[in-house]
């Protein structure tokens, strides 16, 4: 019969004095720590002064090692970790959490550091309603297409990117959603935390003058219902201009969506009933 709980943990993004008083008991009290790295973890451990035994649990032996991780919930408790923040997002960790579900045992969070949420409040744009997208596509055909689907949502979106893709997805941001504000954070709750605040332009320019290091969390302004529309002769004069130059339907109904405040399913609808 089940016995054991599943804790999902969160751990330091970068300051170690972030971690919770209930973090630090249960790493203690717990059977077994499943962490997807454990040297990093095991350095968090020796801190903190604890001895718990730790396994790995990560991307590409998630398969074996969930055998493993329920047998040991059938002996007590077990708690889940990431490098760093909350796990379960953008890794296996919700995998395991489906398993132990399905098994029986209890789940439960808790709570403590998180980059995308971290940025998002510190950003100064709308927090009512956001939408957390995870890592952009690393090809620029399959990003652009990513961001073709969400131009015309209100609300504020969330990314994470690599620094080696960072300029490349910020100008396919602003080919695909307009100019819009955006704030960028780096390397946050350390000594040498950054919140760019600005422009997508204004970030090109800005992360151009420099080599990105760190993983970078980015956010954006969803569509304003403020901004102003263009007139239906405006946009046909644009979709003219756009096809003379040899534009794509598809990229020209993402860039005329951002630009025109209309939807980009109605502008492609236009572009295909001009072509017919």
């Amino acid at each position: 019969m089940p016995m054991g709980t599943l804790y999902l943990i969160a751990t330091p993004i970068g300051n170690l004095e972030d971690i919770t008083f209930r973090a630090v008991r249960l790493l203690g009290e717990v059977r077994l720590i499943a962490a997807e790295d454990t040297r990093h973890t095991r350095k968090l451990l020796q801190h903190l002064k604890l001895q718990t035994p730790l396994t790995s649990y990560f991307e590409h032996n998630k398969l074996i090692k969930q055998s493993e991780i329920l047998l040991a919930l059938q002996a007590g408790d077990v708690a889940l970790v990431s490098d760093a923040g909350t796990p379960a997002l953008n890794d296996p960790g919700y995998e395991l959490v489906r398993a132990a579900l399905a098994a029986g045992y209890a789940v439960s969070p808790i709570p403590g550091p998180n980059a995308a949420i971290a940025t998002l409040v510190a950003s100064g744009l709308p927090t009512d309603t956001f939408l957390y997208l995870g890592y952009l596509p690393r090809k620029s055909g399959e990003r652009r297409k990513a961001l073709a689907e969400v131009v015309d949502l209100p609300f504020t979106l969330i990314y994470l990117e690599a620094p080696h893709r960072l300029l490349a997805a910020l100008k396919d941001m602003q080919a695909q959603l307009g100019d819009r504000p955006v704030a960028i954070g780096r390397e946050l709750t350390k000594l040498y935390e950054e919140i760019f605040r600005g422009r997508l332009s204004e970030a090109i320019e800005h992360f151009s003058q420099q080599a990105p290091r760190g993983e970078f969390t980015l956010v954006v302004a969803g569509r304003s219902a403020s901004e102003e529309t263009w007139t239906e002769l405006q946009l046909k004069t644009a979709i003219d201009q756009a096809r003379s130059n040899g534009e794509a339907p598809a990229r020209m109904a993402s860039r005329l969506a951002a630009e025109s405040g209309w939807p980009r399913r109605t502008i492609y609808r236009m572009i295909l009933e001009t072509e017919a």
